[in-house]
C-alpha cells in the first residue's frame, strides 16, 4: 500500500528568491522597515549654523547703522531751512519765527521720514538678495541696525546743521536779520521709520520670493506592488 501523496506547500517568494539576500517585505503594511531616506531638495542643505547666522547678523547690524551717517548727510542737505528772527524786547534777547505760519518745521520731520523709509528699504533688499533663507537673526538685524542708524542719522544731521543756540546765533548776525533755525526732529516716531521699512520689505520679498520646502506625496506608490 503506498502512502496518499500530499501536495507540495507553495512556493515561498522569499524563500525562491536565488538572486541575493532575501529581500525585505514590501507594502503599505510592512513591518520593521527602515523609514525612507528624507527628501533632499537638489541637495539643499538646512543653512549654515547659528554661530555663522549670529555672526552674520552682527555685520549687518554694523553695516546699517554706519549708513545711518550717509542718511544725516542727505537730511542735513535736504531738509527745508526754518527762518527765523531775533529782537531785543525789555532788553532781553528773544527769538521768533518768521514765517508763524510756516510748514518748514512739517517738512524736516517728512524729509527725515521718507529717507529713512527708503533706506530701510534699500538695506531689506541688499539682506534678502544676500541671503535669501532669511533667519531670526537676520531680522532682529534689521531691526536693530535701523534704530542705531535713525539715531546716529538724527545727531549727525544736528551737528551738521546751524547752530543749536539760537540766542547766540541771533546776537552774531544783529537784531531783526533772519538766520537758519538748528535742524531738529519734532516727531521722534520718525526715528522707528527706517526700521519698519526694513522689516515689511523683508518680509514681503520673503514671502514672494523665498525659498520653498518641497511638498511630500500624501499617498506614496507602494514599492514593489504587482497587480492582481
Amino acid at each position: 500500500m503506498t502512502a496518499p501523496l500530499t501536495p507540495p506547500p507553495p512556493p515561498d517568494d522569499r524563500s525562491s528568491y536565488r538572486g541575493g539576500p532575501v529581500p525585505p517585505p514590501v507594502g503599505a503594511h510592512a513591518v520593521g522597515t527602515a523609514p525612507a531616506a528624507p527628501y533632499d531638495h537638489h541637495g539643499e542643505q538646512d543653512g549654515p549654523g547659528m554661530l555663522t547666522e549670529l555672526r552674520q547678523a552682527a555685520v549687518a547690524v554694523l553695516a546699517i547703522a554706519l549708513s545711518g551717517a550717509l542718511l544725516g548727510v542727505l537730511w542735513w542737505k535736504l531738509a527745508p531751512t526754518v527762518p527765523l528772527v531775533g529782537d531785543v524786547v525789555d532788553g532781553r534777547w528773544v527769538v521768533f519765527l518768521k514765517e508763524s505760519e510756516g510748514e518748514q518745521a512739517i517738512g524736516v520731520d517728512g524729509t527725515f521720514t521718507l529717507l529713512a523709509l527708503a533706506f530701510g528699504a534699500f538695506c531689506a533688499v541688499v539682506a534678502f538678495l544676500l541671503r535669501r533663507r532669511g533667519g531670526v537673526p537676520l531680522v532682529v538685524a534689521l531691526g536693530v541696525g535701523g534704530l542705531l542708524g535713525s539715531f546716529l542719522a538724527w545727531r549727525v544731521g544736528v551737528w551738521l546743521g546751524p547752530a543749536e543756540d539760537v540766542i547766540a546765533h541771533a546776537q552774531d548776525v544783529g537784531k531783526g536779520v533772519t538766520f537758519d533755525a538748528p535742524l531738529k526732529l519734532g516727531a521722534k516716531g520718525a526715528l522707528l521709520a527706517w526700521s519698519l521699512s526694513a522689516l515689511v520689505v523683508h518680509l514681503g520679498l520673503t514671502g514672494l520670493f523665498g525659498p520653498r520646502d518641497p511638498e511630500p506625496d500624501p499617498w506614496p506608490a507602494p514599492y514593489g506592488d504587482k497587480p492582481a
